[in-house]
């Protein structure tokens, strides 16, 4: 009897957590958690194009751990130029994704949580905006709406309904027409080693 009302006691208890940035060490970790997620062919996505062969924006790669400090989530933000303004200069933004959490770890705000800081930190960061493809219904409870990005093309396939923005200053993307393309630190031999 004691082992099944500790069973229910686990069942029950709150999900622990932590939000902390990534580091070196979580590479294979994050990555095998993306392809659970998301599957193998997740890099051959217009979002992935865009980051291949980058570095997430300086302290906007995020993860989930468990209290054993297992990776249990993952959100990245990349550096981007979203298009031009009405002046013709490029407008920097960022590129969200991919959020992922483990399966076993869904449904336990991981995931809004992930989200939540990656928006603090980047506007925190004084980022104007962030772009994403994704689900509306899901992000639209961040502020992340299809209006934003209206005049904004991936590069390659995506669905526009699933090109989604939000400003993090008022009218950032006012104008913004265009291209999305990388603006982001490449990925060179020396953060290759420090990733590994």
């Amino acid at each position: 009897m004691a082992a099944v009302i500790d069973s229910v006691r686990a069942f029950f208890a709150q999900s622990t957590f932590t939000i902390d940035l990534e580091n070196a060490g979580d590479v294979v970790a994050r990555e095998n958690l993306l392809d659970r997620a998301m599957g193998v062919d997740r890099r051959k996505k217009s979002s992935e194009k865009i980051r291949r062969g980058r570095v997430p924006a300086e302290g906007l790669a995020l993860v989930a751990r468990n209290a054993a400090g297992r990776l249990i989530g993952t959100v990245r933000l990349w550096n981007v130029e979203a298009g031009v303004n009405a002046e013709g200069r490029p407008v920097d933004a960022l590129l969200l994704g991919p959020l992922a959490v483990d399966a076993d770890h869904e449904g336990k705000g991981i995931g809004s949580a992930l989200m939540r800081a990656a928006i603090a930190e980047a506007k925190k960061r004084e980022h104007g905006a962030i772009l994403l493809v994704g689900d509306a219904p899901y992000y639209e409870r961040f502020g992340f709406f299809t209006a934003k990005a209206q005049h904004l093309v991936m590069p390659g396939p995506f669905d526009r309904q699933r090109f989604l923005a939000l400003e993090l200053k008022e009218g950032w993307l006012e104008g913004a027409a265009g291209l999305l393309v990388a603006s982001g630190r490449k990925l060179g031999k020396t953060t290759m080693r420090r990733a590994a």
